[in-house]
């Protein structure tokens, strides 16, 4: 009789893209007639018996042997890498370790973008990004090392019902911009600005920690029906597919960001991405909350302007956004936010004391 560890074992092969859908359904109903499990990988999946005996006690891969480093735990997992805690064992140093998936190691575009985002962050160098320590290969498997940041992602704390007040959302923006700026003089754009990418470490320090989209400003994406980066945070520009980024599509993407921190929720939901796509493009920014909580005219204004649907509306330079946000950082205590938000040209008129 079957019994379940094996039925999970062997789903979980097939979910980590060691079977084939095919050869994973013939070798389930051959075992819910009683065959032997490792018998089934070795004649139909043509494994090894030591193939087999590594597979099982990684958990089909799920715990990563890499020689040199012991695996402390598992960080996180994205679409295409988990990411571990690991100890390199000839300094002691402890580290993070993304891990390519096995399926996604198969598939050429998804490797190169791996390896090419591993090689961007050992290139740059900036206080708000992770480093990066290069990439290597094990086996068959891909990895890359990369600094090691204790923290929670924003996009953790806001799940968590994390608030975040206008001074703390401007000030983690204001961080943020800063790296974004730096990539630009890089000549990198991000490509894919959310919340789930920024972390925010023990010490309250933001770091930026996935490049995996970046490229080139005149970088358009292979497929040119296909988008790049996450629909709830595309630019319009994006939206549509095809569109080669630049600068102002990473202002566009941190401008949702902002709205996300601020007022705890997206400024377009659907359960339908297509149906987010469209409103990125088409629907204006509907945002009674910034009205109605008590945020500054600034707040509003600068919400606006990132994420106008225009590019020509937005901001034109990192420099620009960052002057207008420091002026509304420093200056708080000396900003009248009661005055008509009609008079103003930009945030940066002072009005007298609150």
């Amino acid at each position: 009789m079957t019994s379940k560890a094996d039925q999970e074992f062997l789903l979980l092969l097939a979910h980590r893209g060691h079977l084939g859908v095919d050869i994973a359904r013939s070798i389930f109903e051959q075992l819910a007639q009683g065959a032997d499990l490792d018998e089934l990988l070795e004649a139909e999946a043509e494994f090894s018996p030591e193939e087999i005996a590594k597979l099982r006690r990684t958990r089909a891969g799920e715990i990563p042997e890499i020689p040199g480093y012991e695996i402390l735990g598992k960080l996180g997992s994205g679409g295409t890498a988990d990411v571990f805690r690991a100890r390199e064992k000839k300094t002691l140093r402890v580290l993070a370790l993304k891990v390519l998936r096995p399926d996604m190691s198969r598939h050429a575009p998804t490797r190169a973008a791996f390896i090419g985002e591993a090689r961007l962050l050992e290139r740059l160098s900036h206080p708000g990004l992770v480093s990066g320590m290069g990439v290597a290969k094990s086996g068959d498997m891909y990895f890359s090392r990369m600094e090691l940041i204790e923290g929670k992602t924003l996009l953790e704390l806001l799940d968590a019902g994390q608030a975040f007040n206008e001074s703390t959302a401007l000030r983690i923006l204001l961080e943020v911009a800063e790296v974004l700026a730096y990539l630009h003089s890089e000549n990198v754009i991000h490509r894919d600005v959310k919340p789930g990418n920024i972390m925010l470490s023990g010490s309250g320090r933001t770091k930026m920690i996935d490049l995996g989209f970046a490229g080139r400003p005149d970088q358009a994406p292979a497929d040119e029906e296909t988008t790049v980066g996450t629909v709830q945070y595309l630019s319009p520009e994006q939206a549509r597919g095809g569109a080669s980024a630049d600068m102002r599509s990473d202002i566009y993407s941190l401008g949702v960001t902002l709205f996300h921190l601020a007022v705890g929720r997206l400024p377009f939901e659907s359960s339908d991405n297509r149906e987010v796509l469209r409103m990125q493009v088409m629907d204006s920014l509907r945002s009674p909350e910034l009205k109605g909580r008590g945020f500054s005219h600034h707040l509003q204004y600068f919400i606006e302007k990132m994420m106008a649907k225009s590019l020509e509306a937005r901001y034109q330079s990192w420099d620009e956004l960052m002057a207008d946000i420091r002026a509304q950082v420093q200056g708080r205590d000396s900003l009248d936010f009661t005055k008509d938000s009609s008079r103003r040209g930009g945030p940066g008129t002072q009005h007298g004391r609150r």
